[in-house]
Formats: structure tokens, sequence, C-alpha cells
């Protein structure tokens, strides 16, 4: 730095204002001193900064369940948001969610002497493993399906569900059965919640669940599970990779989507738009939810208060896979093989 403010003929604290981005500078002084870094080829150096401000410039993140699109995206907004506030991640992945790895990975990350850690571990284990650890540092836990008013990073799931199950009941639809994603997922629990009490405020049949794991192949089993049953008309499964596997079953058995059967999804992945047919889902925008947890955990590191945070709110996308009920029944042929 002194070697940039020497060629720019200014001083040290004038080539700190600029690389630190403040307005105070005049635009020439600005230009000689930009100049001068690449002239000079000059770069910030991490550890210095360190030492002098009393941080590392890295937030660690404790991940569970990233091969499903929630937590990948949410991971992703963390990622670039941090980057955008000047620091770099430190990522470790779980295996186990129980206590006694959960402690590890915390122990890992105090060892790498981040400034916050995230918790993006969606799963109701996970919640239980965290009470009562201490992380030493600011601490910031995505909970899906938090109530108002949570301290947590949340997405409002109970009312994506509510959206999902309401529409199917304004389309005239008796009631809504669900394809439910894996016991023990946060997610899962919130999204049953807000179906079965829309189905109850409605005097609705709240009928058994048909369970599913979140992937395709177990969608399309539920699938199968729905051919069987001609009283089904309408369906909320809780992911939209299973939202498919529905869909491609009830194509295989000749049962129509939405003619027969309507179907929503719930995230709004990318290719949901291009499922035959579109399929109407619930989107929720889980990088927003990486960009909460970033600026919440800088907030704590300044000394803010964990006040309540808004939830990030979920919005219905209606697509071609829902319609009124057909009037006509599904015939034997329609389902059975």
């Amino acid at each position: 730095m002194i070697d940039v403010a020497r060629l720019a003929g200014v001083s040290q604290q004038t080539v700190s204002r600029v690389v630190n981005g403040s307005t105070n500078v005049a635009p020439e002084i600005r230009e000689r001193v930009e100049l001068a870094i690449r002239q000079l080829r000059y770069r910030r150096n991490p550890a210095a900064r360190a030492l002098a401000n009393g941080q590392t410039m890295n937030l660690g993140i404790v991940s569970f369940g990233l091969t499903q699109y929630g937590p990948s995206v949410a991971l992703s907004g963390i990622a670039d948001e941090a980057r955008s506030a000047g620091y770099a991640t430190n990522l470790v992945t779980l295996g186990d969610v129980d206590r006694t790895a959960m402690k590890a990975a915390l122990d890992h990350l105090a060892e790498d002497a981040v400034d916050g850690i995230v918790v993006l571990a969606p799963v109701e284990a996970a919640l239980e493993a965290i009470t009562g650890l201490e992380a030493g540092v600011p601490l910031v836990v995505f909970e899906p399906g938090a109530p108002e008013g949570t301290t947590s990073v949340a997405t409002d799931e109970v009312g994506g569900a509510a959206l999902a199950t309401r529409h199917l009941l304004d389309l005239g639809h008796d009631t809504v059965w669900q394809v439910a994603g894996p016991s023990g997922w946060l997610g899962s629990d919130a999204r049953m919640r807000g179906w079965s009490d829309t189905l109850a405020a409605s005097g609705r049949v709240t009928n058994p669940v048909i369970s599913g794991d979140w992937s395709t192949r177990s969608g399309y089993a539920a699938g199968c599970d729905i051919v069987r049953n001609p009283d089904i008309t309408a369906v909320f499964v809780a992911n939209d990779q299973m939202a498919l596997g529905v869909v491609k079953a009830l194509s295989e058995y000749g049962v129509r989507v939405p003619e027969d059967v309507s179907v929503v999804g719930f995230d709004d992945v990318p290719e949901a738009r291009y499922y035959r047919p579109a399929l109407t889902t619930v989107r929720l925008d889980f990088e927003e939810v990486g960009r909460l947890a970033v600026d919440r955990i800088l907030h704590l590191m300044r000394g803010g208060h964990a006040d309540a945070l808004p939830r990030v709110l979920p919005e219905l996308v209606v697509r071609r896979s829902t319609a009124p009920p057909s009037q006509a029944p599904r015939t034997s042929q329609q389902h059975l093989r």
C-alpha cells in the first residue's frame, strides 16, 4: 500500500479509502490510485486485514441435505452474499445429524477461526443437536416452517402448502391428497401442517398421506398408488421432483393430468415449467434465504441483537397441471394395468 501511495502521489490513507470503496475521494485521485494498483499488481492481504480488525473474513457453514433443491440453492445464496461482503466460506457437510457430529462440525470451524456460522441442516435432528452447544461465534440457523416472529432464517412452508391446497379446493375438488416428504425433515412437517390445517378449516376429509423420500422414484411409486384409487382427483406433492414421478406414473397408466387428476408441486425447480404438462407449484426464494442468513450473521458480528426476522414468503405459480375435476369418473381401464 505504501508503494501504491508513493506511485500515485497520495497518502497511504487515501489508498486505503479507495480500496475500501469510500466515496470520499475525488474522481481524478481515485483514477490515479487505481492506475497505480494495476501497474504494481497490488492485492489486499487477507491475513494482514484479519490482524488489523480481529476478523478472519471467513464464515462457516454446517450443511446437510445438499442434494435437495432448497438447501442447495440456499447454499449458493450464502456463498454469493458472503463474497459480496468480502468473506470466504468454509463448508462442513454432515453425514449423520446427531449431537456428536454437530459438535465435531462446530469444533472444526472454531479451529479454523471463522467469524460466524450458518447451520443449513433443515431437519429436526439438527435443531435438537445444536441446542446447548457453544459455537464461540455468532450462529444462525435455517429453520423451514418456523412460525412468525422467529429469530431463525425461515421460509413460510406452512403458508405455501396452504396456497397449494386452497388452489385445488377452489377449483372444485372435494378434497386434496398429499404425497409427503420423509419424516424428520422440517419442510415435510410444515407442508403437512399447511395442507391438513387448510382441509380442516374447509371441513374437508383429510386422508392418510402417501409417503415419499423427496426422490422422483418415490414419486413414481406414489403415482402408482394414486392410479389404484379412482376417487383421487387432486394431489399436493411436497416437492417438484416427486411430482415429476407422480405425473410420469399417471401418464403410463392412462390417467390424464389435469383432466383426471390435478397435481401441484412445491419449490418451483427450474425444470418445472418444462414438465408435461407444465407444473403448477409453490415458489420459495431460497437464494433470499442465503442472503438473509449472511445479513443476520454480519448484524450479530457487529453486536446487533437477534431480533425477529421476516420469513421468506411463498408464491403460487399456476401452470397447466391443475384444472376443475372432471364430471366423468375414471374408467377401470385407466386405473388397471
